[in-house]
């Protein structure tokens, strides 16, 4: 009797605790860089948490860049890559704002991430189709407002700020 009481009681503790709630979170982070000095200005996506349908961890980023840095990025489209970081660069980046986003839109970014990363050719273009522009995309996904004002274009901390007073709803604050 009192193993059958010990396995109930155990058995309520787990029913009263029920499982815990899966969510992924997608961050939207600047890197204030020096056109002069080691990396340029950047924009990226961070996803951490736990997939719903599967319990599956999420533990990703994805930046979209020219494959290399030269003045050729000046004179039109060059060689793309989408760019993953390292968690130790991650931490020393600014963190504009966060939001959960569903299993649904989770698979949306990471398609649309890979029909960016795999597309043929020159794919990059300073002015129509960088950094900014793709993480826009993956903002549009979670269903935040997005435009691309010309005088932000090459300045993501900066557009990451605009985006945040466009989407009030996010509670977020201007990052200096």
């Amino acid at each position: 009797m009192k193993r059958f009481l010990a396995l109930l009681a155990s058995l309520s503790v787990l029913l009263w605790s029920g499982p815990a709630a899966a969510e992924v979170l997608l961050s939207f982070h600047s890197f204030n860089g020096s056109v002069l000095f080691g990396r340029y200005p950047h924009t990226f996506v961070v996803l951490e948490g736990t997939l719903d349908e599967t319990g599956e961890t999420v533990s990703e980023n994805y930046g979209f860049t020219a494959k290399s840095a030269s003045i050729a990025v000046l004179n039109g489209p060059v060689y793309h890559d989408v760019m993953v970081e390292e968690p130790k660069y991650v931490r020393k980046t600014n963190r504009h704002f966060t939001v959960p986003i569903s299993d649904e839109q989770y698979h949306q970014i990471v398609a649309e991430m890979v029909k960016w990363r795999d597309a043929p050719g020159k794919y990059y273009d300073l002015d129509t189709r960088n950094c900014i522009h793709f993480v826009g995309r993956m903002a549009q996904i979670a269903g935040l407002e997005v435009d691309y004002p010309k005088d932000m274009l090459r300045r993501p901390k900066k557009w990451l700020n605009h985006i945040t007073t466009l989407n009030p709803q996010l509670g977020a604050e201007q990052v200096d």
